[in-house]
């Protein structure tokens, strides 16, 4: 097991050779372990309530898990009460960790929060499910569930 610090400075390490626009991204391994290590983090779920529905949802220390939607189903509209919704589960000061399905909406998720004054906003690489196989399938090669950490099925 690594230490917060470790593990923040590979973030880190990996905002400055990506040059991100917020605190850095985590692998989903480093992300469950930060969790375990600072009570005070948030891991964001930004999916659609479908898709927590249909797939499933990652498990986390008590009351470190919140769900607030990117975009909204149906439609894919984007949430314009994102931010509000997120302050109100989140600290502007304490670790903000996004998910999403594959890592996409989860970076945009980190931006916003980011500009909005969250300071140590992440994003989880790979997201919950990771990138789609060449059969088109997920869960196959990458992503949260794919690397064993704790989730729940729909």
């Amino acid at each position: 097991m690594s230490t917060l610090e470790q593990i923040l400075a590979q973030a880190d390490k990996r905002r400055t050779e990506s040059q991100l626009p917020y605190a850095g991204a985590l692998s989903p391994a480093e992300a469950f372990e930060l969790m375990q290590l600072d009570p005070a983090a948030r891991l964001v779920d930004v999916r659609t309530r479908a898709e927590l529905d249909w797939v499933g949802r990652p498990i986390v220390g008590d009351g470190q898990y919140v769900h607030v939607e990117w975009t909204r189903y149906p439609g894919g509209i984007p949430n314009p009460e994102f931010i509000e919704q997120l302050r109100g589960f989140a600290s502007a000061d304490a670790p903000v960790l996004f998910l999403c399905r594959s890592a996409a909406r989860s970076k945009l998720a980190a931006v916003a929060a980011h500009h909005a004054g969250f300071t140590k906003a992440f994003d989880i690489l790979e997201g919950f499910e990771g990138g789609k196989d060449g059969s088109g399938h997920r869960k196959t090669f990458e992503g949260w569930c794919y690397r064993g950490l704790p989730w729940i099925g729909a």
